[in-house]
């Protein structure tokens, strides 16, 4: 059997192990996460990792147009200094973000879903302060496209549990 053949047969193999497990992509037609893209209205960001968060969640859920739920959520971040040269100087930084929601059910005002979501990124120090900068920057953003993902993760993973 050419490796070409023996590609599309595993292929084809894992497609009807996945489609005898009744799998079905999230999103999809019938998805347990289909009701979510473009219901849930996030509240407004006042701080710029926060806008960052608050556009990676969007990007993932949609832009709320008739929103069915809304999530509240408290953004906090802890700069630690990391890594200490011979010199004293802070080489490494660490960021911790911090991320505690609420999903409240518009119609009845209930909460659906709490949780807090938790993080880290980290970045180096040793290049001049615009580099630094740059770097501190760029960890900010990573670290709020993680902690959006694994919240959008945990809203999606139980989504079926709210649809019953």
């Amino acid at each position: 059997m050419s490796s070409s053949d023996r590609r599309t047969f595993l292929a084809v193999l894992s497609g009807l192990a996945l489609a005898g497990c009744g799998f079905r992509p999230a999103y999809g037609p019938g998805g347990v996460a289909e009701g979510l893209r473009g219901r849930i209205a996030v509240d407004p960001p006042d701080t710029r990792n926060a806008f960052a968060l608050v556009e990676r969640l969007e990007e993932r859920l949609g832009r709320a147009e008739a929103p069915l739920y809304r999530l509240s959520y408290r953004l906090s971040t802890i700069r630690e200094g990391l890594g200490i040269s011979e010199a004293q100087e802070t080489t490494r930084y660490t960021l911790r973000g911090e991320l505690p929601f609420q999903l409240v059910d518009l119609s009845t005002g209930t909460t659906v879903q709490s949780g807090t979501i938790k993080a880290f990124s980290a970045y180096s120090a040793t290049g001049s302060t615009v580099a630094t900068l740059a770097a501190e920057r760029d960890a900010e953003r990573r670290l709020m496209v993680m902690l959006a993902d694994q919240l959008v993760t945990r809203l999606v993973a139980t989504a079926g549990d709210r649809a019953r």
